[in-house]
């Protein structure tokens, strides 16, 4: 689809004026990042590992959601279970490795109180029945957990909201269909690639740039060379349904538009030669091309810096057959690398003077005035 001025959202954009962002310290105060890690990372679902890393039982992982340390492992039927990772003893680390293989049981590398791989408290040194503590009160405190688009959902609020109203029907209703992103099966994607960038800036700042395309004619020239209509400056994900179309001359969502890789298999054809993006609050990216899908989860460490996991995901038989990937990795890397740069340009201006009233918002930017309201509504509750 391209930009015509027959599109109604498109013709509100020009009538629609400028609005102003959220006002600086909203970057840049280290207080407000810790009311966002409680009201914000703590009580939303947050997208915390690939469900697949997690294959057998003793498989684990750690993801550091807000201000905890949450564990992720798969026990001995196959079932897979989150808690804080935080032994009921003394309150030590349980897990200091980023992900690894347990054998039966979690042992505590302090006093050596022992879990199995369903959080439940097995041993516990010197503490026999006499001493009159029961071990079932004291496994370790489990997480809320949903496992969705092959992702290992977690919430840490004793009441959490819908997953239902706040992830699925985000992503559903972006593509205008609930049944659409069916097509890219990607709970049965392979990972093809994953890198890890650290950026030193604040995490809404990245996602107002995944959100909005006006920079793109600026800094994307690869990325718009494939999807011509970037250049115009509107974001595919500002309007139901839509999906930048390829050019006419790109045969692959690589740079330079060469070919890249089939089609997904049960991809619909109207979802071909089109790139569609979905934000999922607070910190999860979905990025859908024909033939692959690229999975951002981020990680906000402190008001200016926040870890971005990026994950290139394929149909099996391309990972398996040991396949050449960086054509296709390549030009993400590239939007990813451009992109990151740019917020880090914006960072340190946060605390400036000229920005304490916030900036603007240009009419093909209103979308992110949604996540402006989104955010400071989480913050008053």
């Amino acid at each position: 689809m391209t930009t015509t001025a027959a599109d109604p959202n498109r013709a509100q954009d020009r009538d629609s004026g400028t609005g102003r962002t959220l006002s600086g310290r909203f970057y840049a105060d280290p207080a407000l990042f810790a009311a966002e890690q409680e009201k914000i990372f703590e009580a939303c679902w947050f997208a915390a590992a690939r469900s697949r890393e997690l294959a057998g039982p003793g498989s684990f992982r750690t993801a550091t959601v807000g201000r905890e340390s949450v564990l992720l492992v798969r026990d001995r039927h196959g079932t897979l279970g989150a808690f804080l990772n935080v032994c009921r003893h003394r309150g030590a680390r349980l897990c200091l490795e980023s992900s690894g293989q347990l054998h039966r049981a979690l042992r505590c590398g302090y006093h050596a109180w022992t879990y199995g791989l369903g959080g439940e408290l097995i041993a516990a040194p010197n503490m026999d029945a006499a001493s009159g503590m029961d071990r079932a009160d004291y496994g370790l405190r489990r997480v809320h957990l949903r496992e969705w688009l092959g992702t290992a959902w977690v919430c840490l609020a004793d009441e959490p909201p819908s997953f239902e109203a706040t992830v699925v029907d985000v992503v559903t209703g972006r593509l205008g269909d609930r049944t659409a992103i069916d097509g890219w099966r990607i709970d049965e994607l392979e990972l093809g690639r994953r890198l890890v960038y650290q950026v030193a800036a604040n995490w809404k700042l990245i996602v107002e740039n995944f959100m909005e395309c006006y920079h793109c004619a600026t800094i994307h020239p690869e990325l718009t060379e494939v999807l011509p209509e970037f250049a115009d400056g509107y974001a595919a994900q500002a309007y139901v349904g839509h999906g930048a179309e390829f050019g006419s001359e790109v045969h692959g969502f690589t740079v330079g538009g060469g070919a890249s890789f089939p089609k997904l298999a049960d991809l619909r054809d109207e979802h071909d030669r089109r790139y569609y993006a979905i934000t999922v609050n607070p910190q999860a990216f979905l990025n859908l091309v024909p033939d692959h899908v690229i999975l951002h989860r981020m990680y906000p460490v402190s008001v200016d810096r926040t870890i971005v996991e990026c994950d290139w995901l394929f149909s099996p038989s391309v990972v398996v057959a040991g396949a050449d990937l960086s054509r296709s990795v390549e030009l993400f890397h590239r939007v990813n690398q451009q992109d990151f740069e740019a917020c880090e340009r914006c960072q340190p201006a946060m605390s400036s003077r000229a920005y304490r009233g916030g900036g603007v918002l240009v009419p093909s930017e209103r979308h992110i005035a949604e996540f402006h309201r989104w955010v400071t509504e989480r913050l008053e509750q």
